[in-house]
Parts: structure tokens; sequence; C-alpha cells
């Protein structure tokens, strides 16, 4: 491995570029693959996350459709908007950027969206697929990570992972993932006693908590691949991730930095689990 940054960054680049080249070949046998994508409000962040999803799609070739929606959209429109996507031809993959307002069920919204157009994996039955070992969409950070970990060189064979955190989204597809990959996992979370003498253990240690400098260097042994799914803004407003990284680094053989690290690569994996839907169907249409 070169170095002990893992540059997201650039890794990500090189997915999006792979993502575009495949975009062009499917384009010049008359398939434009497409993401709409679906925001109920006017959160900031989340504003701010569909924009950047927006211009990525776009930059790579895609179609891009963004639907923005009161915040006091009744749960049925937004259950109609999702079937009108669900039948579009024209749209391959659907996103309904969380959190949702509280009148909103969030879990009946994941469940309305088409399997084959749930690009970011969360649906239950591309949940069960990815239990099961079977071909399916996988969310978007955990894939990510995988690819990571690929792309620096890290063999997960036989070595032991420790995922902190237990979420639908990160912490439980991430254990999957780890698992597949021939890694002995385990799963801590906030009633896991004496963490630090779980997390030593880990050759591969992923913190996703959402608990600022959660993991300090008492939480790793000499020589672990630490990686950061954190986002958490700090009291000096700078993103900051669930790792005290300068306290870690020193222990660190390698180390995802927030920003720049796992970040970016979850939007790229967006685009690439879009493309393969566009492929899908493209195939299934000949």
């Amino acid at each position: 491995m070169e170095g002990k940054i893992i540059d997201g960054k650039e890794i990500s680049r090189q997915v999006k570029e792979e993502v575009k080249e495949g975009v062009e070949r499917l384009k010049a046998e008359g398939t434009t693959p497409g993401l709409a994508v679906i925001l109920v409000g006017d959160d900031a962040a989340s504003s701010a996350y569909v924009g950047s999803k927006e211009r990525t799609t776009k930059a790579l070739g895609m179609h891009s459709e963004v639907i923005r929606m009161d915040k006091g959209t009744r749960e049925s429109a937004l259950l109609d908007e999702i079937n009108r996507l669900n039948t579009d031809p024209a749209i391959h993959g659907i996103l309904v950027q969380l959190p949702l307002p509280e009148q909103i069920d969030e879990q009946r919204i994941i469940a309305a969206i088409h399997p084959d157009k749930d690009v970011d994996g969360f649906h239950p039955e591309n949940a069960g697929r990815l239990m099961a070992g079977m071909d399916g969409f996988v969310p978007c950070t955990p894939l990510g990570i995988m690819v990571m970990l690929e792309r620096t060189g890290v063999d997960l064979n036989g070595k032991h992972a420790v995922v902190v955190g237990r979420s639908n989204i990160v912490g439980k597809p991430m254990s999957m993932l780890l698992l597949q990959a021939n890694a002995t996992v385990t799963i801590c979370h906030s009633r896991t006693e004496d963490l630090p003498s779980v997390t030593r253990q880990a050759d591969v240690l992923v913190a996703a908590v959402g608990r600022e400098g959660m993991i300090g260097p008492e939480h790793v042994k000499d020589g672990a691949v630490v990686i950061d799914v954190g986002i958490n803004r700090g009291e000096d407003g700078k993103l900051h991730g669930d790792v005290d990284f300068d306290r870690v680094l020193p222990a660190a053989s390698a180390i995802t930095p927030v920003p720049g690290g796992v970040g970016p690569m979850t939007i790229a994996m967006l685009m690439s689990n879009t493309l393969k839907s566009a492929e899908k169907a493209h195939k299934a249409a000949r």
C-alpha cells in the first residue's frame, strides 16, 4: 500500500471515469441511463446532496431528473410520484433523499421503489439478496468502501474486520460484504461492553456511528486499516469523522480522512449502480 492516507477523491474519480465510459458505450447502443432523485422539503444538507448528485449525473452523460416536493407533501403524493417513475422506461434509478418529513413513513417509501430501480440498495428485496449472497443493488457507502479496500490492496481473506455501527444503510450491509470477502466479522454498537477491547482485535476497523472523534488510539491496534464513515459537523463548522484522525494516524497502516475519504465514493457508487440498472434494462429489452 502506498502511504497511509486512502484517497477517496482519487479512487472515486477513477470509478466515475469508468462509469462515463460505460455510459458512452450504452448510449451508442441506444440507451441513456437515467437517474431520478426526489427531494421532499428544503433541508439545506439534503438540497446540497441532491445538487451534487444532479451535477455528477449530467457530467457522466446520464439523463437526470430531480423532483422537488414541498415539506408538507402527503405520503400518497410521494407514492404516486414513485409509481410514475417505476414505469418510466427512461428512468433506471430512483433515489428518495432521506430523511423524510415526519408525516411520511420512510420504510413504506423505500418499499415502494421497484427493486430493479433501487440504486440506493435499501429495498427489503435487495437487502435480502445481499444477505443470501445473490446479485442485487448494494447500498452505495459500504459498496464504495469495498472498492476502496480492493484498490488500496487490502487483502480481507481471513482477516478480522470490526464494524462499529449497525444501521441498515452502512453497518449491516458493510458486515455482509466483508463476510462475503472471507473476513471474520464482528459488529459492535452502543451496547457493546468494553468497546476498545473488541476494536483492538481488528485488522480492518470500520467506524460508522455518527459520533465525532469516538474512535481514538485506544481502539486501534498497530497496523490496522481504519475506515471512517462518520460525517459530523463540529463546533468549528468543519466536517469531522468518527475517528480522531490525528491521534489514530500513527497506529494505522492505512486510514481514510474526513472529508475526502468515504464520502466521494458514495456518489461514485450511486452512478455505478445506475449504470448497472440501465445495462440490465437494455439487455432485457433486446
